[in-house]
């Protein structure tokens, strides 16, 4: 029987003026892909940087496997499990597409020798095993972000969080994307999505949290949520989610 692996509850964080999150409670269980959604400005990437700690929030409570990850700084979240992408990719360009990885793999390998044969093992599992000697400045988009996402996965997470690894690629990149996504998650790690790629959101998630103005509006299962008037009316703007897939 699975159980919440990541408990948020009334999770608030406000910038001067602006509530960017109000109030939010939601749960991530082990094995689950959940996705987060909502138009932009609603408040989802400051929710990732509240759970991996590159913000702190004004009030409530994020636990991990039971223990709360407040006041944590990002090494330390990382170090318990979590590990998140960026929606925009900034590689260290000029260090090779391996050395990027082994930065990550050195948080649980130590020992260069062991941290470069995990390095290579995370490559070879996201396709880049080929490009490992080339410098990172040089990879495609699409590569770029298949590295960003080995270099968290290099740090062997309990919890990935995906924010907009689909963002700008094309049909058939998002789809080498959700099969590696599934992948990923098929060997026990839990993930957290931010997409705006509703095909992949709808094909991958088993739930769905959907945010606006920084306060959630709906939960649900992906038909649930594709037939919500508050989604509807918030986001997707069709009655028919296909009508609103890119």
């Amino acid at each position: 029987m699975s159980h919440a692996l990541l408990d948020v509850r009334g999770l608030s964080r406000r910038f001067g003026g602006l509530q960017a999150v109000r109030d939010l409670s939601f749960s991530v269980d082990e094995r689950e892909i959940v996705a987060l959604i909502g138009p932009n400005g609603a408040g989802k990437t400051t929710v990732f940087s509240l759970l991996s700690g590159f913000l702190a929030p004004d009030s409530g409570d994020m636990r991990l496997g039971g223990r709360s990850i407040v006041g944590r700084k990002p090494h330390e979240v990382c170090a318990l499990g979590v590990a998140r992408t960026f929606q925009i990719v900034r590689p260290f360009p000029k260090l090779t597409v391996l050395e990027n990885v082994l930065i990550g793999a050195l948080v649980r390998h130590p020992r260069r020798r062991d941290a470069e044969a995990h390095a290579r093992a995370v490559l070879d599992e996201v396709g880049l095993a080929a490009k490992a000697a080339q410098p990172a400045g040089t990879l495609t988009l699409s590569e770029r972000k298949r590295l960003e996402l080995s270099r968290a996965l290099a740090t062997e997470p309990r919890l990935l969080l995906l924010d907009e690894v689909m963002a700008g690629l094309n049909t058939t990149e998002v789809e080498r994307t959700l099969e590696l996504v599934r992948a990923i998650n098929a060997r026990g790690i839990a993930v957290l999505l931010i997409e705006h790629v509703m095909r992949a959101v709808m094909s991958l998630a088993s739930r769905i949290v959907v945010l606006n103005y920084g306060e959630r509006i709906a939960e649900g299962r992906p038909d649930e949520i594709a037939n919500d008037r508050r989604v509807i009316e918030a986001y997707l703007g069709e009655p028919d989610v296909d009508a609103a897939v890119p």
